[in-house]
């Protein structure tokens, strides 16, 4: 027990230490810039203990709980005795199915449930006048995820190079982008965004690393990592498809 509140008491310290200078920005531009008080002194130093202590409970979170997970089923998902491979080759990618399904799901559940994408979602409904469907929305971002993560760790385990990936990626964000809407354009760009935040990157880095560490012959290092540049993109594809399909359809019912 005693050796637990050290810990947290340590995060603690160390999260006031990051959050401080964003304080010190905003009294300076207030007092200085501004020249106005600070509105709301009281709320505002409450609500500031809640985020620096949310903030240390989240963090010590992270490492005692998702982490571990993440790595954990990697490496169960991975280990020679649940796959049945004696004597095969452990590098041979259809051996790992198990794994691909685990990450598209993992990505496509955390990805619902995500407050950014969440506050995003509401937000462009109600700029759309309803148009635009919230959970219509959050589940395409989803699906983009899932693809993303299952293809993410199918090159973990392949070992082909990320910027391959990449590249193409891009390529087919640039062509979409002259066939899209332009009102959902920048929406799409931002789904990227928030699929990369507090619930999703702490489990998609932790498989990553726990999978590159399982594989033979892969680096944690340089396999490691790149399945959050992975959830970031797709995301992208698929809402920006998901609005070419929306109007062709509302093309093909005005005609």
């Amino acid at each position: 027990m005693i050796e637990h509140l050290s810990e947290f008491a340590l995060i603690l310290m160390y999260t006031m230490r990051d959050v401080l200078p964003i304080l010190a920005l905003i009294i300076f531009f207030q007092l200085v810039v501004l020249k106005q008080p600070l509105p709301h002194l009281k709320k505002m130093i409450i609500g500031g203990v809640y985020v620096v202590v949310g903030l240390a409970f989240f963090l010590l979170g992270l490492e005692k709980a998702l982490f571990p997970v993440g790595k954990i089923m990697a490496s169960q998902l991975s280990d020679p005795a649940f796959i049945g491979s004696s004597g095969a080759d452990l590098t041979d990618w259809k051996l790992y199915y198990w794994i691909y399904i685990f990450a598209a799901l993992i990505g496509f559940s955390t990805t619902i449930a995500e407050p950014s994408l969440i506050a995003v979602a509401i937000k462009a409904g109600e700029v759309s006048g309803g148009t635009i469907n919230p959970l219509r929305l959050r589940i395409v971002v989803a699906i983009g995820v899932a693809f993303a993560l299952a293809l993410g760790t199918y090159r973990i385990v392949s070992g082909t190079p990320l910027y391959i990936y990449i590249m193409v990626g891009y390529v087919i964000v640039i062509i979409q982008t002259f066939f899209t809407p332009k009102t959902l354009i920048a929406l799409a760009y931002d789904s990227g965004g928030v699929t990369t935040s507090t619930v999703t990157v702490p489990i998609v880095a932790a498989l990553g690393l726990g999978l590159s560490s399982a594989v033979p012959g892969r680096n944690p290092a340089i396999d490691g990592f790149g399945l959050i540049a992975f959830a970031s993109l797709f995301p992208i594809i698929a809402v920006l498809g998901y609005a070419q399909i929306i109007s062709l359809k509302t093309r093909l019912l005005n005609n």
